[in-house]
């Protein structure tokens, strides 16, 4: 009787941490199917190539083998070269100050890897 417990816990132990977790894509699946991925949570490893931002509040820009995209933050900005995993939604037709942008990603949370 103990298996069968402990394995229907480990079951729905797996499911729940498997539906959590947002999908690893690349930049340029993201942009080249918006509609696919808009308001979703995803989640990019890549270089950070620039930052921007004062006060905790910014964005930066990610770079991968496939493409670049502006991320969006609340939490203060890495630095050039920071090598980081990203997990966000991804939306469409932003504007910041005065710049506009065409496909970002929000940031949830963050990973220096």
């Amino acid at each position: 009787m103990k298996p069968k417990i402990i394995s229907g816990v480990l079951l729905l132990a797996s499911v729940i941490f498997f539906t959590g977790c947002p999908q690893e894509t690349t930049i340029a699946k993201l942009k080249a199917d918006p509609g696919r991925y808009y308001d979703r949570e995803v989640a990019l490893k890549g270089t950070v190539t620039r930052s921007f931002g004062a006060a905790n509040y910014g964005g930066y820009e990610l770079s991968d083998e496939t493409g670049t995209i502006i991320v969006l933050t609340d939490r203060g900005v890495p630095g050039r070269g920071a090598r980081i995993q990203v997990a966000g939604k991804f939306i469409n037709g932003v504007t910041w100050g005065t710049q506009s942008y065409g496909t970002v990603l929000r940031e949830m949370g963050r990973r220096v890897r």
